[in-house]
């Protein structure tokens, strides 16, 4: 497996919205909270491409806005996220396609909600494009723990990575007393 580096990756957080999240049984919700803010601050704090991605914000009593913490932690990739009208495969919506495009990286670090329907297929289809992915898998979520595992496998299959939070940091930083490592620390205590 390809392994990952601070100045060729990009994070890529798909429909992390506040009625989306609630959708993620099989992840707490405290947790996939928490996992979230970590990859946005540490892209934020280590200069790594953040494009964040929402469906449907509109539909306040379903999907709704994005976590509100996204926008106090980077309030510019929050201004520029990809409002999807309904798209199911992010990958499939051209200005999010070209959001992922314009970082500039072949890695992307990639989360979604809900794991069988929102990430799944971006992951693939970038993957296919010639992408190296590695999937949060702490991040996201699914209704239940049949099609999360199910997502799990499909992904894998493709020869996309599966990862958690703790360990795609770590592998990210490489070096505890970096100056990754001194974002990251904190971060991966609290």
């Amino acid at each position: 497996m390809h392994r990952f580096d601070i100045a060729d990756t990009a994070v890529i957080l798909i429909d992390h919205q506040v009625g989306t999240n609630t959708w993620a049984a099989t992840t707490p919700l405290d947790l996939l909270r928490r996992n979230v803010i970590i990859l946005a601050t540490f892209a934020v704090g280590t200069g790594m491409p953040l494009v964040l991605t929402s469906s449907q914000e509109t539909n306040a009593n379903v999907q709704g806005p994005l976590m509100p913490e996204l926008q106090d932690i980077a309030p510019d990739a929050f201004a520029a996220r990809i409002k999807r009208t309904g798209v199911v495969n992010a990958w499939d919506d051209p200005a999010f396609a070209a959001a992922c495009r314009a970082t500039g990286k072949r890695n992307y670090v990639m989360a979604g909600v809900t794991t069988d329907v929102c990430m799944v297929s971006p992951a693939i289809s970038a993957l296919e494009e010639g992408y190296n992915i590695q999937v949060v898998c702490d991040a996201c979520g699914s209704s239940n723990q049949i099609a999360e595992e199910m997502s799990w496998r499909r992904m894998e299959r493709a020869g996309v990575g599966l990862t958690t939070t703790n360990a795609i940091v770590a592998e990210l930083v490489k070096n505890w007393a970096s100056p990754a490592g001194a974002v990251a620390f904190p971060l991966l205590t609290s």
